[in-house]
C-alpha cells in the first residue's frame, strides 16, 4: 500500500481536519514514467501509460487512494447523499410487476418483492393459474457485488429454460440451462460467451454467440446440441470491423445470423425447425450498404438505405437475392428517418423519427398508406414493449415523458385505439407539478439543434436557476427525452434539466449522425456548448450556475467540451469517460476498438490521426482552470477501460492552473461500464453525482 497517500488520509480524519483547503493540498499524485509514443512521425510522451496495468499492486494502491480522496472530499455531503439515496429509493415502488405478455401457452412476466435489488423471472398458464418462477436474481446475486441476468430463452416445447449470468460487469457469460418441469439446473452450460442465445424450433438446440476473448468482439455463432453436448462452429466472422449475432424471426420461421459494421451489414437465413441446414447468404455486404432483414409471414421484409440515405422499407421473396427483385412497401422521405421495422402476420410496425420526435406507424397489409399512433408532450420517448406473438391484432408499446412516468398501451390494429395496461407509480410525484418543453438552439454554422427541457412548474425564467445539461452525440444514438425519477431530487431543488440533442445522433435523420462523425466530430462538442449559451441567453440558466454530465461516449463530449471551454461550466460529472482517444484506436487488441474505425476513423492513416489527436481529451489537456470535476469509471470496465479516465485525470491534477476547485475521481473495484447491478444499489452513485452538483451550488439538503 502506498503508505504516503494512507497516513496523509489517516492524519486528516484523526484531527476532523475537513476543510476544502487542507484536502485539496493532499489530493493523489501520480508518478511520472515518461512512455515515448510515436506514429506518422509525430511523438507524444504518456507520462501515466504505467496505469494501464492493473495487476500491478502500484497501480491498484493508487486507485485506492482516489477513492479515498473522493470520500474525503465529498465527506461533508454524507448527509446529503443519504438523503438523496432515500429520495430516489422512495420514487422506486417497491413491490412491482410487469404487464403479463402471451407467448405460446404462457403469460410471461417479471416483478419485483420488497427489498429486493433484482427481478424474479414468472409464468402462468393463464393469469389467475399458479405462478411457476423461473429464475430469482435475487437468489443467483446473493453475496455477489454484481450480477447480470438475461430474461430466459425458453424452448419452444416450454419446459426447458436458457439464460445467461455475467458476475464481473465485463459482459462475459456463462449460459445455464434449466429443467422448468423439476425445477432443477442441468449439468450442462456453457462458459466465456456473450449474452445473444437462441432456441430452434426443432431439438434441443440453442444458438448462440462467443466472442473474442481479448477484444470482445461478437465474432463466432455456434450451434449446441443439448442431447449430445456437441457444439458446432457455424459461421465466424472475419473481419474486424464487424460483429455478428443470432436471432430468430418473431414467425418463428427463421433463425437469422446477422454481421453488421457501423455502414455495412449482411444476413444469412436458415429454416428454424431445421437446425442443422446451412445458412444461406441473402445479400452479400457492400460499402456502405446497411440493411435489417425479418420475415413478413410470406415475403422478408427489409429496411435499407439502399438509394435511401434515411432508409425505406422494403419486401423481397425469400430467394430474391437481388435488389432489383426488391419492391418498396414505404418509400425514401428525406424528411423521415425510418429507424426499425417489426412485421406482424397482418401489419407492419415501422420506428421513425420526424422532426427528432419518434412517430410509430402501423402499415397493415395490402394497404399503401399507414396510421400513426398518436401521443401527448412535446417532447417524448416511446418504443415497443413485448410483442412475442405473430399473429396479432395488437401492438404493446410503452410511452413516457421528460415528466410523465413510463405508460404500457395496448393499440387496437382495427379500431386505431390505445388502451392504458399499466401506468407507473411514483410515490410523492405529481406531473402536473412540472413542465416540459422542446426548444431548437442554432448553432454556430446555423444548424437548428433540438433541446429538451424540464423542470418545477414554479421555475422562473429569470436567468437565476442552475442548470445540468446532458449529451451524448455518437454511434448514431439518440437521446431520447425519458422519464428520469431521479432527476426530481435536482428539480424539487431548483435546477433545470436539459438534453442536447447533438449532432452524431439520429434524431434528425441519418445526416444528423454522420454531421457528428468523422472529420465533422467537433460538431459535436460546439454543438452541446452553443445549446449550453443559447440557454444562459434565453434565462433558463445562470451564466455562473452550468452544470454538464455525460458518459462514455458522451464522456468524450464532457472531455472536450471542458478543455474547449473550461470557463464555462461550473462543474462537470463525466461518467466512464472515453478520453484517451488516440491511444485506445491505435491498440487493437483493445475492446471494441477496430470495429470502431467507422466511427471515429482508423488513426493508422495519418489524416483520422491528426483530427483525432485534435480533440481527444487526454492528448489536449492544458494549463488552465478547470472547472470542478467529477469523474466515474469501473475497474472490469470492458469499453471503456479503467485507465482512461484515470490517467485524464492524473494529467489535469499536473497541469490544472487551479487548485482551489474540486477534481475527484470514483473507481468500482468490482463493476464494469453499467455501474452497480441492482435497483437500488447503483442510487448511491447517483446521490454522490447529485450531492457533487448541490455541494458546488451551497445546497446542504
Amino acid at each position: 500500500m502506498n503508505f504516503k497517500f494512507l497516513l496523509s488520509f489517516l492524519f486528516l480524519i484523526v484531527l476532523n481536519a475537513y476543510s476544502s483547503d487542507l484536502i485539496l493540498n493532499i489530493e493523489p499524485k501520480a508518478e511520472k514514467i515518461p512512455k515515448k509514443l510515436e506514429i506518422h512521425g509525430d511523438v507524444r510522451i504518456d507520462n501515466y501509460f504505467w496505469l494501464n496495468d492493473k495487476k500491478n499492486e502500484k497501480v491498484i494502491d493508487y486507485l485506492k487512494a482516489e477513492n479515498a480522496y473522493t470520500e474525503l472530499g465529498m465527506r461533508d455531503t454524507l448527509n446529503l447523499q443519504e438523503k438523496l439515496y432515500q429520495e430516489m429509493r422512495k420514487r422506486i415502488k417497491e413491490e412491482d410487476q410487469s404487464v403479463p405478455y402471451k407467448k405460446g401457452n404462457y403469460f410471461y412476466y417479471s416483478r419485483v418483492q420488497k427489498g429486493d435489488e433484482y427481478p424474479i423471472y414468472c409464468r402462468k398458464k393463464d393469469l389467475k393459474a399458479e405462478e411457476e418462477i423461473l429464475i430469482n436474481v435475487n437468489e443467483l446475486g446473493a453475496g455477489k457485488d454484481f450480477i447480470r441476468v438475461t430474461p430466459p430463452a425458453i424452448h419452444p416445447q416450454e419446459q426447458l429454460a436458457a439464460y445467461g449470468v455475467d458476475t464481473k460487469g465485463d459482459r462475459i457469460f456463462t449460459i445455464y440451462f434449466k429443467d422448468l418441469k423439476t425445477n432443477q439446473l442441468l449439468k450442462q452450460k456453457i462458459e466465456n460467451v456473450t449474452s445473444n442465445l437462441e432456441w430452434s424450433q426443432a431439438g434441443k438446440i440453442l444458438f448462440y454467440a462467443r466472442q473474442d476473448p481479448q477484444t470482445l468482439r461478437s465474432d463466432k455463432i455456434y450451434r449446441f446440441d443439448l442431447d449430445t453436448g456437441i457444439h458446432t462452429l457455424v459461421f465466424e466472422e472475419k473481419d474486424e470491423k464487424f460483429e455478428a449475432y443470432v436471432y430468430k424471426t418473431l414467425s418463428d420461421k427463421f433463425m437469422m445470423i446477422a454481421s453488421a459494421s457501423t455502414l455495412s451489414s449482411e444476413v444469412r437465413f436458415a429454416p428454424a425447425d431445421k437446425p442443422l441446414e446451412p445458412f444461406k447468404i441473402f445479400l452479400k455486404r457492400e460499402p456502405k450498404h446497411e440493411y435489417n432483414l425479418d420475415d413478413g409471414g410470406e415475403k422478408f421484409i427489409i429496411r435499407t438505405n439502399w438509394n435511401a440515405k434515411n432508409f425505406r422499407i422494403m419486401e423481397a421473396d425469400y430467394n430474391a437475392a437481388t435488389k432489383n427483385k426488391w419492391k418498396n412497401l414505404v418509400s425514401h422521405n428525406p424528411k423521415v428517418f425510418f429507424e426499425e421495422v417489426h412485421p406482424f402476420k397482418n401489419h407492419i410496425v415501422i420506428g421513425l423519427r420526424e422532426g427528432g420526435l419518434i412517430q410509430m406507424m402501423v402499415l397493415k397489409k395490402g394497404e399503401k398508406k399507414g396510421e400513426y399512433i398518436k401521443f401527448p408532450d412535446p417532447a417524448y420517448l416511446v418504443f415497443l414493449g413485448s410483442n412475442e406473438e405473430f399473429d396479432t391484432d395488437f401492438v404493446r408499446y410503452a410511452f413516457e415523458s421528460l415528466n410523465r412516468p413510463m405508460s404500457v398501451f395496448d393499440y387496437n390494429i382495427e379500431t386505431g385505439k390505445s388502451a392504458l395496461q399499466k401506468e407507473d407509480l411514483v410515490a410523492e410525484y405529481d406531473a402536473a407539478e412540472y413542465i416540459s418543453e422542446r426548444q431548437f438552439a442554432t448553432a454556430r454554422d446555423g444548424t437548428k439543434v433540438p433541446v429538451s427541457l424540464v423542470y418545477k412548474k414554479n421555475f422562473k425564467k429569470d436567468g437565476a436557476s442552475p442548470l445540468l445539461i446532458y449529451g451524448y452525440g455518437s454511434y448514431g444514438s439518440s437521446s431520447d427525452p425519458y422519464f428520469n425519477r431521479n432527476i426530481v431530487s435536482l428539480m424539487d431543488r431548483g435546477f433545470v434539466y436539459a438534453i442536447a440533442h447533438v449532432r452524431g445522433g439520429s434524431e434528425m435523420g441519418r445526416a444528423w449522425y454522420e454531421n457528428g462523425k468523422f472529420f465533422k466530430k467537433k460538431n459535436t462538442f460546439t454543438d452541446f456548448i452553443d445549446v449550453t449559451e443559447y440557454l444562459v441567453k434565453e434565462k433558463y440558466a445562470h451564466p455562473k450556475k452550468l452544470y454538464a454530465n455525460g458518459g462514455s461516449a458522451g464522456g468524450l463530449l464532457m472531455g472536450a467540451i471542458v478543455n474547449m471551454r473550461p470557463d464555462l461550466y461550473n462543474g462537470v460529472v463525466a461518467e466512464v469517460p472515453f478520453v484517451d482517444v488516440v491511444t485506445t484506436m491505435l491498440d487493437s487488441s483493445l475492446p471494441l476498438t477496430t470495429g470502431e474505425y467507422e466511427e471515429w476513423g482508423n488513426p493508422n492513416e495519418k489524416k483520422f490521426y491528426k483530427y483525432m489527436l485534435s480533440y481527444s481529451p487526454y492528448d489536449n489537456v492544458k494549463k488552465v482552470d478547470y472547472p470542478n470535476l467529477l469523474v466515474t469509471t469501473g475497474l472490469n470496465d470492458s469499453q471503456v477501460s479503467y485507465f482512461e479516465p484515470t490517467k485524464w485525470v492524473a494529467k489535469m491534477r499536473e497541469l490544472r492552473t487551479n487548485k482551489n476547485k474540486m477534481l475527484l475521481l470514483k473507481i468500482e473495484m468490482d463493476v464494469g461500464h453499467g455501474g452497480k447491478s441492482g435497483r437500488f444499489e447503483y442510487l448511491r452513485n447517483e446521490a454522490l453525482g447529485y450531492a457533487f452538483l448541490l455541494k458546488l451550488e451551497g445546497i446542504k439538503e
